[in-house]
């Protein structure tokens, strides 16, 4: 229709028809049981979502093994049958709500601040991450130093991802999203300072993106056609959010065109609003342009202006929005009606991230 803001026109990603071009960005907000199990107020959450108009949601991160992956006391999983069985209710209602939904599946590696499976994190190589663990995520004081993983322990994060993605699919999910962003372990061999390693998983960039490369292909393979796989990358960590990549656009290319090789659908750049390189290009346009696969940007996009130039300046294809849908999980409907968005309370993530605290700021 003419005059209807792009965000708001229909998708296909991935075989995945969207009704528009907003989605849920990923956001943890440690509020599963102690056994890592959905809970109904979790559903009753991405629910809020689905109803407001969001065509994708893209779930909090969650753990993908009984090892070292989990990362978060109360982080969800799916690492067993009950576990999958908890995130049917999510599934169901998001999909009843008319949106599409991706189970992001991740391994904190380092950064890893409260696992029930193991009292150490286990990493690329034993290097303290820098910074201290996150409050709102119950951590306290600088992380430990980590162990150094074995050729062994990476084929068993492989698998983690593999048999996670079979649980997804059977589960209902539309997709899976593998996490390599933000400082966690994908993105841990990824970065040179964290990965000191002299075998095949170390050393250059390419060496560095082997596990990447790996895990991809290898839930390709598992959950087979007609599954969305999506990779999310992002220059910023959770412990040093000013990191940039060393090797500039060239860098961004090849680490983009791993994973499309190794079999990705799409790719999602974390905070890839703020990220433009010296010649004018953004994250997200760079990838587009290295894979030929759709994009999701992230970062500031709840605001209609800088949306509306994303989209129609080609830089990406859909918009994952964060703290905007936190404010306003009907962002979509406010956008098609022309209503203001409500500013972000910061409180929601504090002292916790959780959604009893959430509650307690809920508008009155």
């Amino acid at each position: 229709m003419p005059g209807t803001h792009p965000a708001l026109t229909a998708f296909r990603l991935a075989g995945l028809d969207l009704r528009n071009r907003y989605a849920v960005a990923p956001m943890t907000r440690v509020s599963a049981t102690g056994d890592g199990r959905a809970t109904e107020e979790m559903a009753a959450y991405y629910a809020a979502f689905a109803e407001g108009g969001f065509g994708l949601l893209i779930t909090e991160g969650t753990y993908t093994d009984r090892a070292f992956a989990q990362g978060y006391l109360h982080q969800p999983g799916i690492t067993d049958e009950a576990q999958a069985a908890a995130w049917r209710p999510v599934v169901d209602r998001a999909h009843a709500a008319g949106a599409r939904v991706v189970l992001q599946l991740m391994h904190a590696g380092a950064v890893s601040q409260g696992n029930r499976f193991r009292d150490r994190a286990a990493a690329p190589s034993a290097v303290r991450p820098l910074g201290e663990q996150l409050a709102k995520y119950r951590g306290d004081g600088p992380w430990p130093v980590p162990m150094e993983l074995t050729r062994r322990q990476i084929a068993e994060v492989v698998a983690g991802f593999a048999a996670s993605a079979v649980r997804a699919r059977e589960t209902g999910f539309d997709g899976v999203e593998i996490h390599a962003a933000n400082g966690y372990l994908l993105d841990q061999f990824l970065t040179p300072y964290t990965n000191l390693r002299t075998d095949e998983y170390g050393g250059g960039l390419p060496g560095r993106l082997r596990l990447v490369r790996e895990v991809t292909a290898a839930v390709r393979a598992a959950a087979g056609p007609g599954f969305a796989v999506g990779v999310r990358f992002s220059q910023g960590k959770i412990n040093d959010p000013a990191w940039r990549w060393p090797g500039g656009e060239g860098e961004a290319a090849e680490v983009f065109t791993t994973a499309a090789d190794a079999g990705a659908d799409y790719l999602h750049l974390a905070g890839s609003g703020r990220d433009w390189f010296p010649e004018g290009r953004t994250l997200p346009a760079l990838a587009r342009a290295a894979t030929g696969l759709p994009v999701v940007a992230n970062g500031a996009l709840h605001r209609e202006a800088v949306a509306r130039r994303v989209l129609e300046e080609g830089h990406a294809d859909l918009l994952a929005i964060g703290t905007g849908a936190l404010a306003d999980p009907d962002l979509p409907l406010r956008v098609a009606a022309g209503t203001a968005p409500t500013p972000f309370d910061p409180g929601v993530l504090e002292p916790l991230a959780t959604l009893d605290n959430a509650r307690t700021h809920a508008p009155a």
